[in-house]
């Protein structure tokens, strides 16, 4: 049970009653994952999440349909567009990215993030807020000193970044490196915790229309 109506075709009415489908899908138990987008400042946003906690975070640069085509692969086939499961991941964003939240406090699934990967996952919770460290200091965190290249892999394929805060992992030399959502939307959320950038808008996260 994929997108059971696409939005393009969706008016008001369509809309409120696939709202209440999904509620009482997630409800009854039969929805493998829910999922919104929002507009925020470092571009749209797709949010999704399990029975679990949230399971996916992704940057429109990385194409939104590819991460739900691998939501439906590796979690379950029934992928709903359902806003109540992301009411407080979306709430807690927008309190970040407006700078009156330093850490987040949500039930995560990480089932996206299999063996090394799920350990650089896990160590990414634990760099604070304003933080940075490098590839090769996350590794030897890690007890892998010589795995500075497997950090890096670990972070650009971080399935739940902002929340997970891949995005204060950067070179020795102090440069930014990659990141997933583009090196613009790292050097803001860098800003950001430094208090180099004023903080968003009040309306830092919007729920894009159904």
């Amino acid at each position: 049970m994929t997108d059971l109506f696409p939005a393009a075709a969706e008016g008001d009415a369509v809309g409120r009653l696939r709202s209440r489908l999904a509620s009482g899908a997630d409800a009854a138990g039969l929805l493998d994952v829910a999922y919104r987008s929002v507009d925020s400042p470092v571009g749209p946003l797709l949010l999704a999440a399990t029975p679990l906690g949230v399971v996916r975070i992704a940057f429109d640069v990385q194409g939104h349909d590819a991460a739900l085509a691998e939501l439906a692969a590796n979690v379950g086939p029934r992928v709903l567009r359902a806003g109540a499961r992301l009411d407080e991941p979306t709430r807690q964003l927008e309190e970040f990215f407006t700078g009156r939240r330093r850490r987040f406090e949500l039930p995560l699934d990480l089932r996206l993030a299999g063996g090394f990967r799920r350990r650089v996952a896990e160590a990414l919770a634990g760099i604070g807020y304003g933080e940075t460290v490098g590839y090769g200091a996350l590794a030897a965190r890690l007890g892998a000193p010589g795995a500075a290249r497997a950090v890096g892999t670990g972070c650009a394929r971080n399935p739940l970044p902002v929340v997970l805060p891949c995005h204060r992992v950067v070179r020795a030399d102090g440069s930014v490196g990659d990141y997933a959502g583009g090196a613009d939307a790292k050097r803001w959320l860098l800003d950001l915790e430094r208090g180099d950038r004023g903080p968003a808008p009040a309306a830092a996260c919007r729920v894009q229309p159904a």
